[in-house]
């Protein structure tokens, strides 16, 4: 297995002129961390394999500030890694001595919609979402239920009912609650739309790594969803996305980076961190016609009206 210990990461990016945000990540996939399940239960121990090296947490707090992206949304999406993540942004900086400050970080739980038929399966969907509500209100700030949605990419027919159920459920706990809402879809635009009418959306809805067209977008924008994109954006073959992020007004358009994933052109297929963010940024004001400040201060005011105060 391919390492991905810190040599074989992207260079750092010229930092931004105005500080940029990654409004989702995985430093929990990122690091190669998870805690350690409750005895006796059946979900598997998610570890990196013996082979495979890890960044620690400094490397991708110490790139980002260098790439000038200064806010990051941790997101924890089954439930070994929502663990993690609500114990992450409790701590006083994780426990490792570094020197990132806390302020920077905000966190999110949910079960990927992949999780849910899994769990369904063996009985255990309904405990699960009822522990997620409890991890995403165990502390201040832990802002975002999320990732939830559908993905009819990955999960065959027979999963659909099982995650339109947990995505409903994942709707109400998120309304329940007062946090935002972060919907993973793919390739279920017209599913995922529906449900949020018949559900009725949370206040701050937001579509992570937002995949429609244009015409989505638009429907999106109706209904004040906010859109975040992320590193595939730079793809070479992304132009239908770059024409959907143009569309987007400005008042609802996020940055992420997914990473470890959807690492930017001309780096796709390396692990990513967080400080990528600011390639993803430049793409967007690129394509926007937009001065790279002008942008990014946009999406800085966007997240902070959509997630609250990292202060």
């Amino acid at each position: 297995m391919a390492s991905r210990a810190a040599g074989t990461y992207p260079p750092v990016p010229v930092p931004l002129a105005h500080p940029g945000v990654d409004t989702h990540t995985h430093l929990d996939i990122c690091t190669g961390a998870r805690l350690p399940l409750g005895q006796g239960e059946p979900e598997p121990q998610l570890a990196p394999d013996e082979d495979e090296e890890f960044p620690e947490l400094d490397f991708f707090f110490d790139t980002a500030e260098a790439a000038g992206v200064r806010r990051i949304v941790q997101i924890g999406c089954d439930l070994a890694a929502a663990r993690w993540t609500a114990q992450l942004v409790a701590d006083e900086y994780a426990g490792t001595g570094g020197s990132a400050p806390r302020s920077w970080m905000l966190g999110g739980a949910a079960l990927h919609p992949n999780e849910a038929p899994r769990l369904a399966e063996r009985g255990r969907l309904d405990d699960a979402l009822t522990e997620i509500e409890s991890l995403v209100t165990s502390h201040k700030r832990m802002r975002v239920v999320g990732e939830t949605g559908l993905d009819y990419f990955r999960t065959g027919e027979e999963g659909i009912a099982e995650q339109q159920r947990s995505f409903r459920a994942h709707v109400e706990i998120a309304k329940r609650t007062g946090r935002a809402l972060q919907i993973h879809d793919r390739e279920a635009h017209a599913d995922v739309l529906r449900i949020l009418r018949e559900e009725g959306a949370p206040e701050v809805t937001i579509f992570h790594c937002f995949s429609g067209d244009e015409a989505m977008a638009r429907e999106c924008a109706e209904h004040g969803y906010y859109m975040s994109f992320a590193g595939n954006i730079t793809f070479k073959n992304a132009d239908e996305l770059r024409r959907a992020a143009a569309s987007v007004p400005l008042e609802l358009l996020l940055t992420e980076t997914d990473a470890p994933f959807l690492t930017p052109h001309p780096h796709r297929g390396k692990p990513g961190g967080p400080y990528l963010a600011a390639v993803t940024a430049r793409k967007l004001a690129e394509v926007r016609g937009l001065h790279e400040e002008e942008l990014c201060a946009a999406v800085w005011e966007n997240a902070t009206r959509a997630l609250g105060s990292w202060d």
